[in-house]
């Protein structure tokens, strides 16, 4: 089965379905969504209604921290961030907001665990930005593989020699071979906000049969996602770092 892992969309419906007709044609059985499915981008509504339906056909779908602002917009984001948070409260329908409202903050499946931050404490939304912090949720997971999103970053890391962490930065289209004799946490990337200066949509595939995991970007229309952010009259700063992935 080959699950194509698509995490921090951020209301950019033009980069998600870019990502989910690569991974349609790539061979994807499966779908799981690692949240923040808003936030930032100026099409929230198309992006949670196509989640949704494939939630309905089985997909696995997480919450993030930007879904769970729509309910009360925390002090922690910066002016900008609130002020997509509250147009995007005002935007949604009942049945989108109730939909975020619904979703898990993690999902265990047989040997793999899907959480938007860390599996240590889900609802802290921390980053895992160091192997100590890989540590820690790979070991509350429990599972053999970990796949996460929230730091907008493709990077995987795993369980060495006496059980160290180690960070490997992949090859974009390389697949790289993820035994189960050793735990893995992979952070996918973002669909909708990349920051490595690459506008191009970020995602994963994930093999388990072969036991393989393939990073992805995926070229879209970004220009115009940028424009429609500034026709929904949301910050330029926001447009911004979508046309130039920053």
């Amino acid at each position: 089965m080959i699950i194509a892992l698509l995490s921090d969309i951020h209301g950019n419906f033009g980069a998600l379905n870019a990502c989910l007709k690569h991974a349609s044609e790539s061979g994807a059985g499966r779908y799981a969504f690692l949240g923040d499915l808003v936030g930032y981008g100026a099409e929230p509504r198309e992006v949670i209604e196509t989640v949704a339906g494939y939630a309905a056909g089985g997909a696995v779908a997480v919450k993030g921290n930007h879904d769970e602002a729509v309910a009360k917009t925390p002090s922690y984001m910066n002016e900008a961030v609130r002020a997509v948070a509250d147009w995007t409260r005002e935007t949604l329908s009942g049945d989108a907001k109730s939909f975020l409202a619904s979703l898990p903050l993690c999902v265990r499946e047989e040997d793999m665990c899907f959480v938007h931050a860390s599996a240590a404490a889900p609802e802290r939304w921390e980053y895992i930005d160091s192997p100590s912090a890989a540590q820690r949720s790979i070991d509350a997971a429990g599972a053999a593989y970990t796949f996460s999103g929230h730091v907008h970053e493709q990077e995987l890391y795993f369980e060495g020699a006496r059980d160290r962490i180690t960070v490997f930065q992949p090859t974009r289209g390389s697949a790289v071979p993820v035994r189960r004799h050793r735990r893995w946490l992979a952070l996918v990337g973002s669909v909708g906000q990349p920051r490595d200066r690459n506008p191009a949509a970020a995602y994963a595939l994930f093999d388990s049969e072969r036991s393989e995991i393939t990073f992805h970007r995926v070229p879209y229309d970004h220009l115009a996602a940028a424009r429609k952010i500034r026709q929904a009259g949301l910050p330029a700063s926001i447009a911004y770092r979508v046309e130039n992935g920053i």
